[in-house]
């Protein structure tokens, strides 16, 4: 089910939804992860929002990316997964889009609910 949240302190709706969804999932503040999420950046020599810099931040944190399996690969909406996940703690990743899904709520800033999950990033034990 859909949850509007916002983790940016100043409520801003765009090009941040990377940070929104790691701090959600991570439990950690936005300031925090985004200056995380920035020195990887900067060690890799790559945009923040890059999904190898953000990706490498998730894997040290002990996160591990799944695909969505390709009987449906433009079909599978973050609804249906969190419909399908009803427990645990995800990052889901679209195209252009990360959004964060906890105990089958999404959480966004907007209803992104019809956007395709690509893959999505879970911590592993």
């Amino acid at each position: 089910m859909y949850k509007s949240y916002n983790a940016n302190p100043i409520l801003k709706r765009g090009n941040d939804c990377t940070i929104r969804a790691i701090c959600t999932v991570l439990g950690q503040s936005w300031e925090d992860t985004f200056i995380e999420v920035c020195l990887y950046g900067l060690k890799m020599h790559d945009m923040p929002s890059s999904n190898v810099v953000w990706g490498s931040y998730l894997v040290d944190k002990g996160y591990t990316r799944h695909i969505v399996p390709n009987t449906c690969p433009n079909c599978y909406t973050v609804r249906q997964f969190a419909n399908e996940h009803p427990r645990g703690s995800y990052i889901l990743a679209l195209q252009g889009h990360v959004v964060a899904c906890i105990d089958g709520d999404y959480l966004d800033s907007w209803d992104s609910g019809d956007e395709v999950v690509m893959y999505y990033w879970t911590e592993e034990d």
